[in-house]
């Protein structure tokens, strides 16, 4: 089973949660056992797992990640986006997920995040669910 996923980021910096779409793909597939796994193909966007119950967890990452990698034009990269492709490549690109009873298995408070750093774009998410 394989999906690809538009979002739409409408700012420079954002983090877009993405486990209610991948919760439904899984029960829609009727998936019991297996794995997920999700990969954004772009160099200037990540994915990652972090605290859903309180938004201020996202944004201490972003304001975490943007003083450790300042977008201050000083790049050897003439494109502009230097700066959002290292945040990127802190991160990840792809995060796999066990599914087990149907269920995806993560920690109470834990999601999975698409994390723009180069906004506003459409961003293609890439889910595969293998059974097993």
């Amino acid at each position: 089973m394989f999906e690809r996923l538009e979002v739409k980021t409408t700012s420079k910096y954002q983090m877009i949660e993405l486990l209610d779409h991948v919760k439904a793909m899984v029960s829609k597939h009727g998936v019991k056992r297996g794995i997920v796994v999700i990969s954004v193909p772009h160099t200037t966007a990540a994915l990652t797992l972090s605290k859903n119950f309180d938004p201020r967890d996202s944004m201490d990452l972003m304001d975490k990640l943007n003083e450790m990698v300042v977008d201050d034009g000083r790049y050897l990269h003439s494109e502009g986006n230097s700066a959002a492709k290292i945040k990127a490549a802190l991160l990840d690109a792809n995060q796999t997920l066990i599914i087990s009873d149907g269920r995806i298995e993560l920690g109470m408070f834990q999601s999975v995040y698409l994390c723009e750093f180069d906004g506003p774009r459409k961003r293609e998410v890439l889910i595969k669910i293998i059974e097993g």
